[in-house]
């Protein structure tokens, strides 16, 4: 490792110090959770433990170092999930490699959450009238490899949540350095990255507005805004570690472990596993382990799985890939995507 690449980890661990170091009681609740919300089929069946060995344009979400490995000059990515409590979440994604640049990718995530009637006080069981939240998200991430080991990735995410009469921006930051044939081991890769770093978010708008009479004032009754406390983000910071073993030229194994610093949340430990067959057929495993620091809080994710098909047709990559994640209390997620390499 050269003297740059070096300070180039050196700074990434370095901006996660504040994360590691803020976390102590982890009181209080974050905002913008649709962050934490992962994509990357292929990833998810692995537990999430990804960080160091993510790739390609479903890198975005896990690790944007990953995305300067893209072997195609254009890839298109398309997936969906069906999350917890009848929630959706699609996901579209382009990346376009530009020799001698690097590789710059647009990833857009939206949640549908379907009608939800209208309450209020007078009417606790509903106006007659419904809502239809509006929560997505919107990153572009610039990638590129340094050397043929380093590669260093920083997204900027636009966030947007609309529910009714009031609604909320804002933007975070990823950052994120990966290193392969870490130490000279070939297969050995290292990843390291902080997500979802930026300003406070708020609501505004008409819905936070009342008709209310002031006591102190010789006015009558007008309408007064409410100020929305603001609130952070769920800023995280992850290092993993990867090593792909070729068994023979039609068989590889790769094993993957992850782990992670919430800032709002215990800390979590994952680990993943992948079977590839001809570079044709896949087979993956991995768990999400989140052990309760203070003995009350509980993780609903746990064991994940999936399966991937590779084909050639002609000159371009498809490929499809299924996941599932176990949870508790709800029914599992399931997530399918396609992904075209051009």
């Amino acid at each position: 490792m050269n003297t740059r690449s070096l300070l180039l980890v050196i700074a990434i661990v370095a901006a996660g110090t504040p994360v590691l170091a803020g976390s102590g009681q982890r009181t209080g609740t974050n905002g913008a959770s649709e962050l934490l919300i992962p994509i990357g089929t292929r990833d998810i069946a692995m537990g999430g433990a990804t960080v160091a060995m993510t790739r390609g344009v479903e890198a975005l979400f896990w690790n944007p170092a990953g995305s300067a490995w893209s072997a195609r000059d254009v890839t298109l990515y398309a997936s969906h999930m069906y999350y917890i409590a009848d929630i959706g979440v699609d996901c579209g994604a382009l990346s376009a490699n530009f020799e001698g640049f690097g590789v710059l990718s647009l990833q857009l995530k939206i949640l549908s959450m379907g009608e939800i009637p209208v309450t209020t006080a007078d009417y606790p069981d509903g106006t007659g009238n419904t809502f239809k939240p509006q929560f997505f998200t919107m990153g572009l991430t610039y990638a590129r490899q340094l050397t043929d080991r380093i590669s260093v990735g920083l997204t900027a995410t636009l966030i947007n949540e609309r529910m009714a009469e009031v609604q909320a921006t804002g933007v975070a930051f990823d950052m994120g350095v990966v290193y392969a044939n870490l130490a000279g081991v070939p297969g050995l890769q290292f990843g390291a990255v902080v997500k979802n770093v930026g300003p406070e978010m708020k609501f505004a708008g008409p819905g936070l507005s009342i008709s209310a009479a002031s006591g102190d004032l010789n006015r009558g009754t007008m309408m007064y805004k409410i100020e929305a406390a603001g609130f952070e983000l769920p800023s995280t910071f992850e290092l993993g570690l990867a090593y792909r073993m070729d068994i023979t030229e039609e068989n590889v194994l790769t094993l993957a472990s992850a782990f992670q610093n919430n800032n709002f949340s215990d800390d979590a430990y994952r680990f993943g596993a992948e079977y590839g067959f001809r570079d044709l057929l896949f087979l993956r495993g991995g768990y999400d382990y989140e052990p309760p620091a203070t003995g009350e809080r509980e993780t609903i994710y746990g064991l994940t799985f999936g399966a991937g098909v590779h084909l050639l047709l002609g000159n371009t990559d498809v490929v499809f890939d299924y996941a599932y994640r176990a949870t508790k209390y709800f029914d599992g997620n399931h997530v399918v995507s396609v992904k075209l390499g051009l």
